[in-house]
């Protein structure tokens, strides 16, 4: 970078197209998620060193702790490349992060969009994991304690629906509910898609601002590489 005879040096050498407030903004974001994802896999291994060993194998696809823990670890690393990379200044971490977080929100993207398309198979695909789940009530306490939290206000009748098919069916569903579990689970979630919309737009605003501080970082780090190497090539120039 040439400059003029009698132009001060401490400009041109401390100058730097990395700006201070979108590094450490990124950084902090990170460390906000980090911490959260060290919760995260805390409280998942938490809850799995307090189960008995026969029920630890019986049913991982669907113990609530085994999903709390998958999410926790790979939020933490994929934290940990956002929080070293802005820290460090690594185009690298900051790539693998903004890919990652990239593929994350996609995918998020697409199971909405199929969902909403395929809502058959949607429906088809939750009434066999809530099945499976049911199948394993008493294998798992986490899982006893989210089923039982799901359907604490959904038994009215004490007496196991004792005398319920001597009424109609008006008349019953004043006493027990008689849609199920999946008809109800459907219906909440039409009669609440504003609700669902606004959920899954604050999900996806952290990842979207998440990309867009990590990739204006790269483009400042590269930015800044190229004007070293543009220095060190000038340096013995007797204008420099």
């Amino acid at each position: 970078m040439a400059r003029r005879p009698g132009a001060p040096a401490a400009y041109v050498e401390e100058f730097s197209f990395v700006n201070p407030l979108v590094k450490y903004l990124l950084f902090f974001f990170n460390m906000l998620f980090w911490v959260i994802s060290m919760v995260m896999v805390s409280i998942g291994v938490y809850a799995r060193l307090m189960k008995h060993a026969e029920a630890a194998l019986a049913c991982l696809a669907v113990d609530p702790a085994i999903l709390l823990l998958v999410v926790g670890v790979l939020m933490f690393l994929l934290t940990f490349c956002g929080c070293i990379g802005s820290l460090r200044e690594n185009i690298c971490l900051l790539q693998t992060f903004s890919s990652c977080l990239t593929i994350v929100f996609l995918l998020q993207l697409a199971a909405g969009i199929l969902g909403f398309v395929f809502s058959d198979k949607a429906r088809g695909k939750v009434s066999e994991l809530i099945n499976n789940a049911i199948v394993h009530y008493r294998d798992d306490l986490d899982l006893q304690n989210l089923i039982d939290f799901g359907q604490k206000e959904a038994v009215i009748n004490t007496m196991c629906g004792q005398g319920m098919q001597a009424l109609s069916y008006l008349e019953a569903g004043k006493v027990i509910y008689t849609n199920g579990c999946i008809d109800k689970l459907v219906n909440w979630l039409h009669s609440n898609l504003f609700l669902l919309g606004g959920v899954a737009l604050g999900l996806a605003i952290p990842q979207l601002v998440g990309i867009l501080l990590s990739q204006i970082l790269v483009n400042q780090i590269k930015d800044q590489i190229r004007l070293q190497l543009y220095n060190q090539q000038h340096r013995a120039d007797p204008w420099y």
